[in-house]
């Protein structure tokens, strides 16, 4: 136990002046004009993924005997609607005496300083906790590619760990263990090679032609041209992943008499409708 008396005048400076209650949800009140409007989405993914080690202590100012959320007006709703019942009590850390205008400094001020996490840096938790996808593509990465994973740019180094997560949770594992053995294949490790839009350009490319994408040829004349050359014509044509797959479709084509259809790919992107266009223009 902590004597509070025996810490010096620098260290009590820095520990705020709170006490911690369970407070029933009912009894606590988050409508004040400084918050923002509640997210319905939010709450409804967070409910999906319900994680009771998420939930934080809720801040409340008590203030005129009402006991005022200045900081955890999504947990409240979060917790009522997961437990059936706004009895449900919610820890709540009190702060006494604040008024209406240091309720609303505090919450305009309460990001401020936080250092929010990196893709690579909750990646890296996921991978230490065990969860399947981020073990899994992991593997896939270091193990099977002898890749790494990291927050640096590096030649044989992956920082788009957020485009292995998208191309893992729209086209599945298969997808993703392709599109690293094309872009491994065709650049070697090249860092340019490795970036977001390449990996997701390939992915979407994979999708459009299947298996009449020849992976030789693609390795071949996609080879030809260096992924920061792909990357310029991406920017050039069109923005997003569209712009890096056409790009990595003209590269593959050359001077193929039996060319890949780029029609295949706008319709493999589900913004064109009707029947299926061949897989092949041929001159």
């Amino acid at each position: 136990m902590i004597d509070f008396d025996n810490l010096t005048d620098r260290q009590r400076s820095c520990i705020p002046d709170v006490h911690f209650e369970l407070i029933p949800i009912k009894n606590l009140v988050s409508n004040q004009d400084y918050q923002r409007d509640l997210s319905e989405g939010h709450i409804a993914k967070t409910l999906q993924e319900f994680d009771v080690y998420q939930i934080r202590p809720v801040k409340v100012s008590q203030r005129d005997g009402i006991n005022y959320v200045f900081d955890g007006q999504h947990t409240i709703e979060i917790v009522a609607a997961m437990s059936g019942s706004r009895d449900t009590p919610v820890w709540c850390m009190i702060y006494d005496d604040l008024q209406y205008q240091e309720e609303a400094h505090v919450f305009a001020e309460q990001q401020k300083h936080v250092k929010a996490l990196i893709p690579y840096e909750v990646f890296n938790a996921h991978v230490e906790a065990g969860d399947n996808k981020q073990v899994m593509i992991n593997h896939l990465v270091t193990n099977v590619y002898k890749l790494k994973i990291s927050h640096n740019y590096r030649p044989g180094t992956i920082c788009a760990v957020s485009a292995l997560e998208f191309i893992y949770d729209r086209y599945g594992y298969e997808i993703l263990d392709r599109t690293l053995r094309l872009a491994l294949g065709t650049w070697e490790g090249e860092k340019m090679s490795l970036t977001s839009g390449i990996l997701k350009g390939i992915a979407q490319v994979i999708i459009a032609y299947g298996d009449s994408l020849n992976e030789e040829l693609f390795k071949e004349h996609v080879g030809k041209y260096s992924a920061k050359s792909i990357s310029r014509t991406a920017r050039d044509r069109r923005p997003g992943t569209i712009g890096f797959a056409e790009a990595l479709v003209l590269g593959y084509n050359g001077k193929n008499k039996k060319r890949l259809s780029l029609q295949k790919l706008y319709w493999s992107t589900g913004k064109k409708k009707g029947k299926a266009p061949p897989d092949y223009e041929t001159e």
